[in-house]
């Protein structure tokens, strides 16, 4: 089953400085059948505007992934980290028992995101974050592993969850695949070009809720850039 949400259907805010589309429920966003998707809780996409961003504030027992799309977000937190994430890469926070964190676009021009929450395996544990580069040029025509808490996948930022969370680039034309086991929950968007994924069309900025599948064949119809979860 592949359930398409066009990003004209999302909800969304718009603070000024900030412009959202939430894939689930968030903030002031409800819609009781769109409350996650298996231990996948957020997938907003965020448009914040340069020299600002969201000032300190609380999280806990959530595993928190920001793939930044373009610009780049600057991280302060509780703990004493600091940090720069650009375009491409990925950054980690595992809320844990409790953590205030800001993040602030410090760029002159529009920094643009993913912002992801899984549900962590247990609650509890001490707060931690990190942050990597992925090279699109690593991840041309296949699927690499950004974060992940499954056995075997070595090199990816750790998230305390059985869940992954993968990257392709795939140029127009081309195919990539994904083995997925039918009784988990994934959830793909083409950050950037339109995609078929097993003949289903998905426009950039299009999420698709997927279960019951045994493999994802990914067909680009543009130079494309795909972020997916593979969760519980």
């Amino acid at each position: 089953m592949i359930d398409k949400r066009p990003f004209a259907g999302l909800g969304g805010a718009d603070h000024g400085w900030l412009k959202a589309k939430h894939h689930f429920s968030f903030a002031n966003y409800y819609d009781p059948k769109k409350m996650g998707w298996g231990a996948l809780r957020v997938w907003n996409d965020d448009e914040i505007a340069a020299n600002s961003g969201f000032p300190p504030h609380p999280h806990s027992d959530m595993e928190i992934i920001t793939y930044v799309r373009t610009g780049a977000i600057t991280h302060q937190d509780s703990m004493g980290n600091k940090g720069r994430t650009g375009a491409g890469d990925v950054q980690v926070m595992s809320a844990g028992t409790g953590v205030r964190h800001a993040e602030y676009n410090l760029e002159p021009e529009t920094t643009t995101l993913f912002q992801i929450w899984i549900e962590p395996d247990q609650p509890g544990g001490p707060p931690s974050w990190g942050a990597q580069p992925f090279p699109k040029g690593d991840r041309a025509g296949k699927f690499v592993t950004l974060a992940s808490g499954l056995p075997g996948d070595e090199g990816a930022l750790p998230i305390r969850t059985s869940a992954r969370v993968a990257g392709a680039t795939i140029k127009a034309g081309d195919t990539t695949d994904y083995d997925l086991d039918p009784s988990r929950h994934a959830y793909l968007v083409s950050a950037v070009g339109s995609v078929e994924v097993n003949g289903v069309r998905l426009d950039p900025r299009d999420g698709a809720a997927i279960t019951g599948e045994s493999k994802l064949t990914i067909k680009a119809l543009d130079d494309a850039e795909v972020v997916l979860v593979d969760a519980a």
